[in-house]
């Protein structure tokens, strides 16, 4: 057995954490005078089941901590163990596979191939598993109903909403069954009713024993995870309740000084008007 599939026998799948990082650090252009430190010693723990949101405004390194998860980037210090495996222990033949079979990217543009179908869309992953071609539409049509497209698996991306487009996205990173769903500004690109939409379907997918991870600058949407992380100069901190109303991060930063001007005119109080007789 590959490193990459290979985990400490003497725990049961339940217990070991799909994401674990102990003192994770990245420092670009270490030593110079450009040197930047995006991450500082972030300990990080999610287990099989979990939806767990890491927000932060930009520049906060979130995306860096994305990528190091994602093992698209390596870390300068620190351990980082995906489901078990240590990811330092790997080749690049071996980390290829890891984010294969472990993890299933969603991103904010969708990345979705223009001229092939919702169904090519989601199977092409299999092909590079060595799956056969009538297996992986089998597949991909079974993980487009899961999402609510059954109907649309010969539509093409143009020919879909952005909500679909998501959805098609979602399939496809679920295809190779991964043991986490990593989600990068999701609803980003949606309005305010499809996002809900896409979040509803993260939390079924939790439900049915996925793992996700939603990168978000948006405490509106971080709510809707069961818990939240913070993104500050570098350091993770977890919050003690979800969403705006605990993290300290602000999504507006310029409130309204007038909160009267939201209320409905139904709602307001009814000034009369000195010169009038009434």
């Amino acid at each position: 057995m590959s490193r990459a599939g290979s985990r400490n026998t003497g725990a049961t799948a339940a217990d070991v954490p799909v994401i674990e990082t102990r003192a994770l650090e990245k420092i670009y252009s270490e030593g110079t005078e450009a040197e930047v430190i995006a991450l500082r010693g972030v300990d990080l723990r999610i287990m099989r089941g979990e939806f767990v949101a890491i927000m932060g405004p930009s520049g906060s390194g979130k995306s860096t901590l994305m990528n190091l998860i994602g093992a698209l980037d390596t870390p300068s210090a620190g351990v980082y163990l995906c489901d078990g495996v240590d990811v330092s222990t790997l080749d690049r033949e071996e980390l290829a596979t890891l984010r294969r079979d472990k993890i299933g990217f969603v991103f904010q543009g969708f990345n979705l191939l223009p001229r092939m179908s919702a169904l090519d869309n989601v199977a092409m992953p299999l092909g590079y598993a060595n799956v056969p071609p009538a297996e992986r539409r089998e597949r991909a049509q079974a993980a487009l109903e899961a999402v609510g497209l059954g109907a649309r698996t010969g539509h093409r991306p143009s020919e879909l909403s952005g909500g679909q487009q998501q959805r098609v996205a979602i399939a496809r990173a679920l295809i190779n069954r991964p043991p986490v769903l990593l989600a990068d500004e999701p609803t980003g690109a949606l309005d305010t009713k499809t996002g809900e939409e896409i979040l509803a379907l993260f939390k079924r997918l939790r439900d049915e024993g996925h793992t996700v991870v939603l990168i978000t600058h948006d405490p509106d949407v971080a709510a809707h995870a069961d818990r939240t992380y913070v993104m500050r100069d570098g350091q993770l901190d977890e919050e003690s309740g979800a969403g705006s109303r605990d993290s300290g991060f602000d999504s507006n930063p310029n409130p309204d000084p007038n909160p009267q001007s939201r209320l409905s005119t139904d709602a307001r109080p009814v000034i009369p008007n000195p010169g009038s007789k009434s």
